[in-house]
Parts: C-alpha cells; sequence; structure tokens
C-alpha cells in the first residue's frame, strides 16, 4: 500500500510538473560579443528572448553567453551554423568573407536614423527577402532580428573640422570595409586598430580622429580625447544582426516559429528607437564634455555627399563581377529606404570607371578588424 500510494503521489507531480510547463521547456542557447550591460544586448536581445519565453508561455528559455564567451565575433556564426549554439551574433562588418552582401546596411546611403536603415534592412534581409534569398538561405542560416546604428560621424582629437578640406591627410580608425572607402574619398588614411586600444592611440597620436557613432564614444571613454565631430551626415553604419541554423529552426515547433518571428517583429522597432534616442542623448553628453559638432557648409556636404553615393555603385559592380547580386541588393535596398524616407529610389548602377569599382570592392572584402570583446556595437 506504501508503495502504491508513493507511486501515486510521484505520478501527481509528474503530471502537475508537465502542466505547470516546466518539464517541457527547452533552453536555447544564444552568443554574442557585447559585454554585460550592452544597449543592444539590453534593449534588443535580451528584449527578445524574454518575449519569446512569455509568448510560448515558458516553454522556450536561453541560455545567453555575452562577452565572446563562447567564440570571437567572426566565429559566432559559424557556431550557430554547427550546432555549438543555437542562435549566434552576425556583426557582418566581421563577417565580409561570408556575408559580403549583408554589407549593403552599412553603405553611407541614403538614411540619417537607425530606424529608417533598420526597417528597410529588414525588409530585404527577413525570410524571403531579396538579402535572404541571394546569400542567407543559400548558406542554410535565418536572420531573426537586426538593428542598424545611427550613421557614423567623423571627430577628430585636435583638428578643427570647417569643411571638407579638414579631413584631409588625417588617420582615422575605422571598422574597415565600406568606411575605408569613405575615408579615403575625404582624402583621409583609415587606420584598422582593435576599439579597446582608440582611446590610447588617440592619445598618443597615433591616429588623428575616429569615424564612429555616438553611442560607441562614451562606452569607450573616448570623449576626453575629442574636440570636433561632424553631425546630419552618413558615412556607413553598421549592421547587428542575430541568425539561427535553418536546420535548427526547423527542429521547433511552428508555434515556436511564430513565437520568435512576433517578437522579432515588436524588438526590431522598438529597439532602434531607444537606440535614436539614446545617440542624441550621448552627442549631448559628449557636446557637454567638450566636443564641437559642425554642419558642414552646403557645398562640401552636397559634394561629399555625391562622393559618397558612388561607394554603392562601386560595391555593387565588385561583386557582380563575382557573380554575386550586389545590383539586385542594393536596389532593393534603396527602394526599401525610398519607401521608410519618403524619398526616391536611386538607381544602382555601375561606375563608368571600373578599376575604381575594383579597388574599392578588394578594400571593401577585406576582413574587418577582429574587436576584443566589444563594449560599444560597431566596433
Amino acid at each position: 500500500m506504501k508503495l502504491n500510494a508513493s507511486f501515486t503521489a510521484a505520478a501527481l507531480c509528474s503530471v502537475a510538473a508537465l502542466a505547470s510547463g516546466t518539464a517541457s521547456a527547452e533552453t536555447l542557447r544564444l552568443a554574442d560579443s557585447f559585454p554585460v550591460g550592452h544597449y543592444i544586448a539590453e534593449n534588443m536581445t535580451k528584449v527578445w528572448m524574454d518575449r519569446v519565453t512569455e509568448l510560448t508561455n515558458g516553454e522556450i528559455e536561453f541560455e545567453y553567453y555575452p562577452a565572446e564567451q563562447m567564440g570571437k565575433s567572426k566565429d559566432l556564426m559559424s557556431l550557430a551554423q554547427t550546432g555549438v549554439i543555437d542562435i549566434g551574433y552576425a556583426g557582418v562588418s566581421y563577417l565580409a568573407d561570408k556575408l559580403p552582401l549583408a554589407a549593403v546596411g552599412e553603405l553611407p546611403e541614403a538614411f540619417t536614423q537607425s530606424c529608417q536603415g533598420t526597417n528597410a534592412y529588414w525588409t530585404i534581409a527577413k525570410p524571403g527577402g531579396v538579402l535572404d534569398q541571394a546569400e542567407l538561405a543559400p548558406q542554410d542560416v535565418r536572420m531573426l532580428f537586426v538593428m542598424v546604428l545611427s550613421p557614423y560621424q567623423v571627430m577628430t582629437a585636435r583638428k578643427e573640422i570647417t569643411g571638407g578640406d579638414s579631413f584631409r591627410g588625417l588617420k582615422l580608425r575605422t571598422t574597415g570595409g565600406t568606411k575605408e572607402i569613405a575615408v579615403e574619398l575625404l582624402g583621409a588614411t583609415p587606420i584598422s586598430i582593435p576599439a579597446p586600444e582608440t582611446r590610447e592611440a588617440l592619445s598618443r597620436g597615433t591616429i588623428d580622429g575616429v569615424l564612429f557613432p555616438h553611442s560607441s564614444v562614451l562606452p569607450y571613454g573616448l570623449e576626453p580625447e575629442l574636440k570636433w565631430g561632424t553631425q546630419d551626415m552618413n558615412f556607413g553604419s553598421f549592421v547587428a544582426s542575430y541568425v539561427i541554423s535553418e536546420d535548427r529552426w526547423q527542429q521547433l515547433s511552428p508555434e515556436v516559429q511564430k513565437a520568435m518571428t512576433d517578437a522579432a517583429e515588436e524588438v526590431i522597432v522598438s529597439a532602434c528607437a531607444i537606440g535614436e534616442e539614446m545617440d542624441l542623448q550621448d552627442k549631448q553628453e559628449m557636446a557637454d564634455a567638450g566636443v564641437t559638432f559642425v554642419s558642414l557648409p552646403d557645398a562640401d556636404k552636397a559634394k561629399i555627399e555625391a562622393d559618397l553615393a558612388g561607394i554603392g555603385e562601386q560595391w555593387a559592380a565588385d561583386l557582380d563581377a563575382r557573380g554575386l547580386a550586389g545590383t539586385e541588393v542594393l536596389t532593393a535596398f534603396r527602394e526599401a529606404l525610398a519607401a521608410e524616407t519618403g524619398g526616391e529610389a536611386a538607381v544602382a548602377e555601375a561606375p563608368a570607371d571600373a578599376p575604381a569599382a575594383e579597388t574599392a570592392a578588394e578594400t571593401a572584402a577585406e576582413p574587418a578588424a577582429e574587436p576584443a570583446t566589444e563594449t560599444a556595437a560597431g566596433q
């Protein structure tokens, strides 16, 4: 009788556990390179995980591995593809060899706000989009959610910014890729160094300035070393995304897949809006610390923007020559941007100067400097 009573009690406990959802919970491993407290992790990544857990009534839980605990930034997508982790961070600047087309969101195109770039990029990158079909799906990965940072600005340590000629001869730190081309078009020299070493390089005069978003200056403590900065320009951006392998995606139930998709649609909108607010707050804090922000003269701004506009065509032409869908992806992104900004989509055309396109694309294809445990996205 005691044995039967014990068995009955154990069975009731099992039923109760199943009813509560605890016994059936599945834990997914998500890894990125951001340190604890980073604004992207706090306002996008963790919000998405919590929302998925909520929408699945606890059926899906997460183990979160920040700060490159599972691998370097450039390796996290591969770890997701091979099943070492379930979901991995994919910063496309660090994946130029694997995701060359995905860098379209980092081009200096016609957007000045994070949400404009993010929404347009998501249109082409989400499953079924032009970028997904051209590059992600063939590699059996699926983008889950993404943020395109507010556009990068030029900031200098000692040289006053008065116009377009102010940048000539300067050594500016960049994250590589198309941003190197933008720096060269200004008449400056791009320097690729790990972000954590940037403050020391500025103080020693190893570099004269940086190409950074405002949100990356304060976490690295650069504001004491900077005196001048541009505003209302777009020298490029940074795409922070998370991916899952198609094989792992198909192992999830339709209900879980829908929860992840619904959570993504929510968090993509909220995260970029918070990013924009923080960008303005960080800019003001930099100004309070002594950084003077300068609007370039209209003629100089128009010339620089015209020069930067050609980077997209150069980038697309080289990728086309490699048998990739450069022009198709660029055109789709520009159309999506036009829908976001209310502007007219520019037509992507191959540049007349083919050698220039070739040189630019070779630069864009070079891997960016590998970050040492990122403190700020895009670095």
